[in-house]
């Protein structure tokens, strides 16, 4: 299948197969029903400022150590500095890392180059059409971008994903 880049976006010829993440996967037994179900990724929430889901970083790498690939696992972080999203991805080991907060694009080049193994997903808060304005910015270091709703700048901010996982 042939792909090209284009304006900082992916494109593709030929049928695409839908890739599914199931989220908020919190022990190995989740993780295993999920992986006999077909998912193609296992969404990994630590600690966040708000909002359901979070497991302790001993749980996501529990988890981690024991998916086979090709399944991937990402681990959705809040931390906001490349040192600190590299000791977090270091501690669990995920095959992916979930940025869900809005880091410094300098930063983001520094975690391509601390982190070049991993697979980066930027997320981008869609709080108004401005918000597609941030891509350009992250598109030379993250593999791909998760648009997601999301409120960063309140008062306890919101970092998408905020429907409770029951």
């Amino acid at each position: 299948m042939a792909a090209w880049r284009h304006g900082g976006m992916a494109a593709r010829l030929g049928p695409m197969r839908a890739r599914i993440k199931i989220c908020c996967i919190a022990s190995p037994d989740e993780a295993r029903i999920a992986i006999t179900a077909g998912a193609d990724a296992l969404g990994l929430v630590a600690r966040m400022p708000s909002g359901p889901g979070p497991i302790s970083d001993r749980a996501i790498a529990e988890v981690t150590a024991l998916v086979p690939p090709p399944v991937a696992t990402f681990l959705l972080t809040s931390e906001t500095t490349a040192d600190a999203i590299s000791a977090h991805v270091r501690a669990t080991a995920p095959s992916a890392v979930q940025i869900v907060s809005h880091i410094d694009p300098a930063g983001s080049g520094k975690l391509a180059a601390l982190e070049p193994h991993v697979r980066r997903i930027q997320v981008i808060h869609v709080e108004g059409p401005e918000a597609l304005q941030l891509i350009p910015a992250y598109d030379p270091c993250v593999h791909a971008f998760l648009l997601d709703s999301g409120r960063p700048n309140a008062p306890v901010a919101e970092l998408g994903g905020n429907r409770p996982c029951a």
